[in-house]
């Protein structure tokens, strides 16, 4: 999920212009409330956020055998995924733990919990923090501008929560209660007050534990954005006729509240949201304020009532996430029920990163609480947020091919009737941060399985489904991966993903087969060749050529089918950053690379193709196992290639390295990695230390954002072809 700055900034300008010393304080409180936790019986903490925001979790093989027997597979699951959707991240056994690397996260808050083989699933217990309606549940706040609503507020500066208990005709209940700093029980003057519901999904609590509405609200009130008000969480059922009779009589018992409706607001999310909407027009005159969050089901409006409503109501807004929030479709007709009625409202627009869930309604009381009990001249829709046109309906299911992909990147993934009777369905995609990977659950729809994920930005994405923990191939998608049977992949257009399309027909460059005899092998082995466009077998001048590598496990095709080589060379060439060249992708599948490349891949590549055999014209590159390889060419027959570059791999030992011959006879050694989820990063960095120390030569320009994987591959690509055979 990406969460512009600005969608968290209320549009008054009282509230942009925070002061620098209210902003300080508040990202200072954040350093703290994001300090480790204690570790519980004095462990080692399960998670380790780092200051530039990537998640490491490291849960120990020991604690899941003792509490859960032996598993298959370990996820830590929580709202990772794109607009903060529920997702499951995969740890991988390294010896005595389960751990991975997540990130880089955007600021907000994260809730999570670790689940082994689909259905066993338990508590961090080396974090704190606590969510009351699930036990299950820890959270923590990952800091930043964008986040600084959910920080705890200076020392001295917050409200005060406490319960308030009160009887109505069903029996006892309880509410939460915000009083804003400074509030005192008696005095000449009242408080208005809002009343914020929950919804049948969610409890009273969770407006605290995973809202994080006293730290808005507390913030909010530092910053001179509200009114002091007094803030009442109840749950859904509370806006039901005499119950809510009963709460506010309770509130104006307990509290100096103000009574008259020009000073009652209701607002709630998800069932609480139509709750409110209800109380609001079942009775006009109760409130002067109504906010929905997300609701999803529409109450009858009734154009009788709409003189009074609008006479009554100063503010009725209505807020909703993106397609991927249940509330989507609710909220248009709500719109068109308003609009038909002749009530008056007006629209936060569609958040185009938020679905249904806390980080979306966060944004919604952020927005809401500084409009009630005082003049705002701004009634549009929050910065970023789109206007909602229509319903989202995705295709009926078994009517096109797989995923469904949308103009604005958000994607619908449909399995067959096949797995119908399937337990636990997901997708696993490179969809989080950087090109790494999530699972997104499927939900059943009748005898398929249904999500809309999104939105994604535009890129090159593959995936399979996971049934029941097994790797399943999207049998109604076309699309295939030589070296991955059960894997499907699709792109999403976009000024970003330019280079990864195709060029029109007829533009490109031509890929063909090379087949040859393997001296190593004993056998018959392909290779893949590239020419570009016009290429000429006559020409005066032989071509410089590249000869490209893959990883372990992959084999000559993975360049064409997942690194989108063939889109990435024809667009830089026709883009004119080229020099037209050859590129050989051979199969590095070798016990001895060295031998297969020099004494089989060379020879008939020069045979079969204008190429050059002058080493100023060579150059060799490779990605993890190719990029092994490629370096260990270059310590093996330095000069030989002058050019040389090794994606996500590391150079190894200093040991019988001939310095002086590399440096004179390399005219360019570049390297490239992946940011801290490559799993490669720590050995690379420290390949560096060793190139250092030996003295030889070579172009570093930092990190690759992205895993070990085609997202950082690509790019790499696409920076290192147009810096070859320049002059």
């Amino acid at each position: 999920m990406t969460t512009a700055t600005n969608h968290w900034r209320v549009r008054r300008s009282g509230v942009r212009r925070l002061s620098a010393v209210f902003t300080a304080g508040v990202m200072a409180a954040a350093a703290v409330l994001f300090a480790p936790q204690p570790a519980a019986a004095a462990e080692t903490p399960w998670l380790d956020v780092s200051p530039d925001r990537y998640a490491a979790f490291t849960v120990p093989a020991a604690y899941v055998q003792e509490h859960l027997g032996s598993v298959s597979q370990v996820v830590v699951e929580g709202n990772l995924g794109p607009s903060a959707a529920w997702a499951e991240f995969g740890l991988t056994r390294r010896g005595d733990v389960w751990s991975g690397i997540l990130g880089p996260l955007e600021p907000g808050l994260y809730h999570y919990q670790v689940t082994a083989d689909d259905t066993l699933s338990l508590k961090d217990p080396t974090n704190s923090t606590t969510v009351a309606s699930n036990p299950l549940l820890s959270t923590f706040l990952v800091p930043g501008d964008s986040a600084r609503w959910l920080a705890d507020a200076p020392t001295g500066t917050g409200g005060t929560v406490e319960t308030l208990n009160y009887r109505t005709r069903s029996g006892q209940r309880s509410a939460l209660v915000w009083t804003p700093p400074g509030y005192a029980g008696k005095g000449p003057k009242g408080y208005p007050v809002l009343y914020l519901q929950s919804g049948d999904a969610a409890k009273v609590t969770d407006w605290l534990d995973l809202g994080r509405s006293k730290q808005i609200l507390d913030n909010l009130s530092a910053a001179g954005a509200i009114r002091p008000m007094v803030v009442v969480i109840n749950d859904a059922n509370s806006a039901d006729g005499r119950e809510l009779k009963d709460l506010r009589k309770a509130v104006a018992d307990s509290y100096r509240v103000l009574r008259d409706p020009a000073h009652q607001a209701i607002a709630g999310v998800s069932d609480g949201a139509a709750a409110a909407v209800e109380a609001a027009l079942a009775k006009p005159g109760q409130f002067g304020y109504v906010g929905w969050f997300s609701g999803q089901s529409v109450p009858q409006v009734d154009r009788k009532d709409a003189r009074t409503v609008n006479r009554t109501l100063k503010v009725l807004r209505l807020y909703t996430g993106n397609v991927t929030d249940p509330a989507y479709n609710p909220t248009y007709r709500l719109m068109k029920a308003l609009d038909r009625a002749g009530v008056r409202f007006e629209v936060d627009g569609v958040n185009p990163d938020g679905g249904a869930n806390w980080t979306t309604w966060q944004e919604n009381l952020v927005d809401f609480a500084p409009r009630l009990f005082q003049h705002v001249s701004d009634h549009g829709p929050s910065p970023g947020h789109r206007s909602l046109r229509g319903e989202f309906a995705p295709p009926p299911a078994g009517t096109t091919p797989t995923p469904f992909v949308t103009e604005d990147g958000f994607v619908t993934f449909e399995t067959g009737p096949d797995i119908k009777d399937a337990q636990h369905v997901t997708v696993w995609a490179n969809i989080a941060p950087g090109g790494s990977w999530l699972r997104v659950p499927l939900t059943r729809d009748g005898d398929r399985w249904r999500a809309t994920v999104g939105p994604l930005k535009p890129w090159f994405y593959y995936y399979r489904l996971i049934v029941d923990r097994v790797a399943v191939k999207d049998t109604s998608n076309p699309t295939r991966v030589t070296t991955e049977p059960t894997w499907s992949t699709f792109l999403i257009p976009g000024p970003g993903a330019r280079l990864l399309t195709d060029v029109p027909a007829g533009r490109g460059g031509t890929v063909e087969s090379m087949t040859y005899p393997s001296t190593v092998a004993g056998q018959d082995r392909t290779a893949l060749v590239w020419t570009p466009p016009g290429y000429d077998p006559g020409r005066a001048q032989p071509y410089p050529v590249l000869y490209l590598q893959h990883g372990g496990g992959q084999n000559h095709t993975d360049w064409v089918e997942m690194g989108r080589a063939k889109q990435i060379l024809d667009h830089q060439f026709l883009d004119g950053d080229l020099t037209p060249m050859v590129v050989v992708m051979g199969n590095g599948n070798s016990s001895n690379f060295n031998r297969e490349l020099l004494e089989n891949i060379v020879p008939t590549a020069r045979a079969r193709y204008h190429i050059s055999s002058e080493s100023s014209q060579q150059a060799i590159a490779g990605l993890s196992m190719g990029g092994g390889q490629a370096l260990g060419v270059l310590r093996a027959y330095p000069g030989e290639f002058a050019y040389v570059a090794a994606l996500s791999a590391g150079f190894g030992s200093g040991t019988g390295v001939d310095v002086e011959a590399i440096n004179s006879g390399t005219k360019m050694l570049r390297l490239y990695v992946g940011d801290r989820t490559d799993f490669v990063y720590p050995s690379f960095m420290a390949s560096l230390t060793t190139l250092d120390n030996l003295g030889i030569r070579y172009e570093f320009d930092g990190v690759t954002p992205g895993p070990h994987g085609w997202d950082v591959w690509q790019k790499n690509l696409i920076d290192l072809a147009p810096r070859l055979f320049k002059r």
